[in-house]
């Protein structure tokens, strides 16, 4: 349930004289904070901050630019992908002074942000996503992302140490290009163990659905899956069950071994503190921001769990030679000779595709060895 002070910033614009005149009146306004020297920074969040999962990692993220001087965050959970955060945008740049916002979630790009980016071309929005486009969207607007796929590759490394049936298990949102790479990259990892494992995956057709995400979880553990992970914004469901039921787990978005010790055995989590505290470097210095920030391990936008108690030895050894490899940059996780579960070639023997290569941001296809559908 929403907080008293996140329904007035919502309610604020709704008041039909007082909300027209904030758009063209904001700094008329007693209570806008507008400090010299201070820089105020809105986070948006489509769902909960201690949600174990995508939320939790951004605000993790930033939460440690309050340490730094001169800066002062506000932040606004449970907000809708509908005009709502365009309610919340406008109300943090008017009712707080924010010069620099980040709308987190997928689905606010869309028109949501472009719009606001619009009516407030003195403020910079930077969304986490692969949306932005060179020459299409405007400059005061940019993306950022990281390479997550290789944290779901060794993911499989220890998946593929770990599974006594030989199948693996995915609970996936939807089937667009990056879930369909973090699918494809744990399968790959796991079979850099074993060539024989195979993955069945599961889509949900919602980034948040507790209901869905238990039953699937249910599902692939009734088939012989032994080991899970997911891409859903929040991992808690698919953990707790999978782990309920005597299945191993593997995390994503953020550290999840607080709820599943014995069974957890790494996972591949983001590290955004590294590219808030970029923008906020770089702003408060007077310097442009970039439009697109991409970055993996090496870069320190993408992280590892610490290997949990049920990680062999063997295992162990096979996760940091390879951790160790990816982070000297130029590892590839999908090379050829590969096809897809339809028999398709997709990359022929001596191709190679980094995580960088377009090739993976178009991505629609499911690896051979991959049982599920994109349709």
């Amino acid at each position: 349930m929403a907080s008293t002070s996140t329904i007035n910033r919502r309610r604020f614009l709704q008041t039909t004289a007082l909300g027209a005149a904030v758009g063209v009146a904001g700094a008329a306004l007693p209570f806008r904070r507008a400090f010299a020297g201070e820089l105020t920074i809105g986070f948006i969040y489509v769902g909960p901050k201690d949600d174990y999962g995508y939320n939790q990692a951004h605000a993790e993220g930033a939460a440690t630019l309050k340490s730094i001087e001169g800066v002062s965050l506000v932040e606004e959970e449970n907000v809708p992908e509908t005009v709502d955060v365009q309610k919340t945008m406008e109300s943090m740049i008017n009712l707080d002074g924010a010069k620099l916002l980040f709308p987190t979630s997928f689905g606010y790009f869309d028109p949501h942000m472009l719009a606001m980016a619009a009516k407030f071309p003195e403020v910079q929005f930077r969304h986490c996503g692969g949306l932005w486009t060179e020459g299409k969207h405007p400059k005061n607007t940019g993306s950022y992302f990281g390479y997550i796929g290789q944290g779901q590759y060794l993911n499989g490394i220890a998946a593929g140490h770990a599974t006594k049936s030989k199948k693996i298990g995915f609970v996936a949102a939807k089937p667009i290009p990056q879930v369909l790479q973090n699918v494809n990259s744990f399968l790959l990892g796991a079979r850099a163990v074993d060539p024989a494992i195979t993955a069945q995956v599961i889509f949900t057709g919602e980034w948040s659905l507790a209901v869905k995400e238990a039953e699937a979880t249910n599902a692939l553990i009734d088939q012989g899956v032994d080991v899970v992970t997911c891409h859903v914004d929040s991992p808690k469901v698919v953990v707790e069950t999978a782990a309920g039921r005597g299945a191993f787990v593997c995390g994503y978005h953020a550290n999840q071994a607080p709820l599943a010790p014995e069974k957890y055995l790494t996972g591949a989590e983001w590290n955004w503190a590294q590219v808030y505290k970029l923008y906020v470097t770089k702003l408060m210095a007077g310097e442009a921001l970039p439009n697109f920030t991409r970055g993996g391990l090496s870069d320190g936008f993408v992280k590892m769990s610490a290997l949990g108690p049920a990680v062999g030895e063997a295992a162990r050894k096979q996760f940091e030679a390879t951790l160790a490899e990816i982070k000297k940059g130029g590892f590839a996780v999908f090379k050829g000779p590969l096809a897809d579960n339809k028999g398709n070639p997709v990359a022929t023997a001596g191709q190679a595709f980094v995580e960088t290569a377009i090739e993976l941001e178009s991505m629609n296809y499911l690896v051979e060895g991959v049982i599920g559908s994109t349709s």
